[in-house]
């Protein structure tokens, strides 16, 4: 624990953004090939690129930041395991590099008139990575062991659109009473319990993958490791060491096997982004899950080719924990709390990238979606602050009652820094004294789920899909990942009415309308909406940004080297 005392805020800043100097400027080019002049891209009649450009070892080092829980496709949890899933399973549905809807275990499919019925036609080829055929019934097995109480998934409310799967997560009917029936060995039929406009892409969600049944019955709660995982992706397992590495290797059975390139995939768990950005300089990682903020400005300067930033279908906030004082009822005092973050300073002097103030939970850029704005977002921090000394006030506290509680972050990004920063502008502006809490990746999402320690939390969300019903379901009763126990039933209605409604701009007013109760009740702090920064190696190619940041290992590939290339050329020569 930290215990913030008398710090001021620039001295906080100060120590939390460090400096640009030092052993962070080491230059180390190893094999990116910074200095030598691109390779010339060149394409096949089918679009793929030439054999003659392609680099001989066609293997992709990623870093992941976190080291997955399990990479069982129904439990797993956060950003880091659904990357290596992507790769490992292929649901109904897949995306293109841009983030579109597109077939991938289904090369087709049938929506009812009433928008309540999906039919979808496998495709004959799809086969296990043990070369068994990947069936309707496959599909069937997953959808029902996710869905199932006895599997005990904490996002398994994605499903709630699917026919019976209320009752079924809650245990009143068997999971074979779920809406999903194998018409035969390559088609599959999903009844919704309402039109679902984001369905398609939900199915791309690690909860609707299908499942190896033969290998879950042999191996039990094991059937996900390394050696034991039967996958339908364009990658199998090959090993996990843990706190070093994950290893895929190209899956030969995948049905799309012959447009796969990159032969060999490994994650690594890289918490320091100072440790992954050396690693990337001096040739070892094609790619960094993300960038040290105080070297933002000399990436920019040294590494412009390789620093790569792109909106992100995410939000970063603090959440409350409702259910336990001092919050519990006292949406005046979250309120305080929300008023007195400096966002403007936050995004400028903390995280640096380019990152938007946010003043609610939906992020831009979901089609015709526009948020309620709070009145106060329009106001001078200055104002905010006024409103915040006197809600703060009014509820009790003052410099000789101050309020006291912990924040509770986990390692990894700039999350100390963020809660660092954020203790010191409430203790700079209210005189709040806050407790900064380090937890591991498990620990942290346990104690959020069991609601006892926390108080004040690092939160944020990256969507599964493009739908604002994907933020605003964070907030219902009873949802898995309802880590701030806020309980609304107007605001259930809501969210209830907007699953159910087919015309969109009547779905659009009911969520808005949601989204305004939450920013009334305030469970959360909204600070900013986030973008992706990364490092990627200039000759890796064959992925585009999109706001999903979803990138599937298969469609890269790695262009030659430099000492690839000067060998093609001596050998031209003789």
């Amino acid at each position: 624990m930290i215990q913030l005392r008398q710090f001021l805020l620039p001295v906080i800043l100060l120590v939390s953004l460090g400096s640009c100097g030092g052993d962070n400027q080491d230059h180390l080019p190893g094999s990116l090939d910074r200095h030598s002049s691109p390779v010339e891209l060149v394409l096949t009649e089918d679009g793929r690129p030439d054999p003659s450009v392609l680099a001989q070892e066609q293997v992709l080092r990623r870093d992941n930041g976190e080291e997955p829980v399990t990479l069982d496709p129904h439990l797993a949890e956060g950003v880091p395991a659904a990357h290596v899933l992507r790769d490992l399973f292929e649901g109904l549905t897949s995306e293109s590099p841009q983030g579109r809807v597109i077939p991938g275990a289904a090369i087709r499919w049938n929506i009812s008139r009433d928008g309540k019925t999906y039919t979808f036609y496998l495709r004959r080829e799809a086969r296990w990575s043990n070369g068994d055929p990947v069936t309707a019934e496959d599909f069937v097995y997953g959808l029902r062991r996710s869905a199932s109480p006895a599997t005990a998934s904490n996002y398994a409310q994605v499903l709630l659109p699917i026919a019976n799967a209320a009752e079924v997560l809650s245990g009143d009917k068997p999971p074979d009473q779920l809406g999903v029936t194998a018409i035969n060995d390559h088609i599959l039929q999903i009844k919704l319990k309402g039109p679902t406009p984001y369905f398609l892409g939900l199915l791309n969600n690690s909860l609707a993958y299908p499942v190896h049944r033969p290998s879950k019955k042999k191996h039990g709660s094991a059937f996900s490791r390394a050696g034991n995982l039967v996958s339908n992706g364009a990658y199998v397992l090959k090993n996990w060491v843990l706190r070093s590495h994950i290893e895929l290797v190209k899956n030969r059975n995948y049905w799309d096997a012959d447009n796969v390139i990159i032969e060999k995939v490994f994650y690594y768990p890289f918490k320091d982004q100072s440790a992954a950005s050396k690693q990337f300089r001096a040739g070892k990682l094609d790619w960094t899950y993300g960038v040290p903020n105080n070297q933002f400005k000399w990436l920019q300067k040294h590494y412009p080719r390789e620093l790569v930033i792109s909106p992100w279908l995410g939000s970063y906030f603090f959440g409350y924990n409702v259910t336990r004082e001092p919050f519990i009822e006292n949406p005046d005092l979250r309120l305080a709390l929300a008023l007195a973050l400096d966002r403007d300073l936050l995004t400028e002097k903390v995280t640096q990238f380019g990152e938007q103030p946010s003043y609610t939970l939906v992020p831009p850029g979901i089609g015709e979606f526009v948020s309620p704005l709070p009145e106060w977002a329009s106001w001078t921090q200055a104002q905010r602050n006024a409103e915040a000394r006197r809600l703060y006030a009014s509820a009790g506290y003052s410099e000789d009652n101050p309020l006291r509680f912990e924040i509770r972050y986990d390692s990894g990004g700039n999350n100390k820094k963020m809660a660092l920063a954020a203790a010191s502008l409430w203790k700079q502006v209210l005189g709040v004294q806050a407790t900064l809490v380090n937890e591991e990746w498990k620990v942290f999402l346990r104690d959020r789920e069991q609601k006892v320690l926390t108080q004040v939390f690092r939160a944020g969300w990256i969507g599964d899909y493009a739908d604002p019903y994907g933020f605003l379901e964070l907030f219902r009763t009873g949802y898995g990942r309802n880590d701030y126990g806020y309980s609304n039933a107007l605001y259930d209605s809501l969210l209830k009415d907007a699953a159910a409604e087919r015309i969109p701009a009547r779905r659009r007013r009911l969520m808005f309308e949601a989204e305004r109760m939450l920013l009334a009740d305030m469970p959360f702090i909204p600070v900013y909406t986030y973008v992706t920064k990364r490092l990627v190696n200039p000759r890796l190619k064959g992925w585009k940004s999109n706001i999903m940041d979803h990138h599937y290992s298969k469609n890269m590939f790695l262009l030659k080297t430099k000492h690839e290339r000067q060998a093609g050329v001596e050998e031209s020569r003789e």
